[in-house]
């Protein structure tokens, strides 16, 4: 049975998947959602952080960061 990005179990086939949706949103079945152990605030605190930091960063700063971004992803491109 395949799992989820969480851990969590989910139908092989598309119908069955169909169903627990179904029944889930019918209230019948209640959705499997793991607790990952992380503070709701951290984690939205810690969404924020990346957009500060481009916003603190000077235009010449983020093109390098950039520049060393794609020219690592073009180097593992195979030929």
């Amino acid at each position: 049975m395949p799992t989820g990005p969480k851990g969590q179990k989910r139908p092989a086939d598309v119908i069955g998947n169909a169903a627990r949706v179904m029944r889930i949103a019918t209230g019948e079945q209640a959705e499997d959602v793991i607790d990952d152990g992380k503070d709701p605030a951290a984690k939205a605190l810690g969404a924020k952080g990346g957009k500060k930091r481009a916003e603190n960063m000077t235009p010449e700063r983020r093109a390098e960061i950039a520049r060393k971004a794609a020219a690592t992803r073009w180097k593992n491109i195979p030929k």
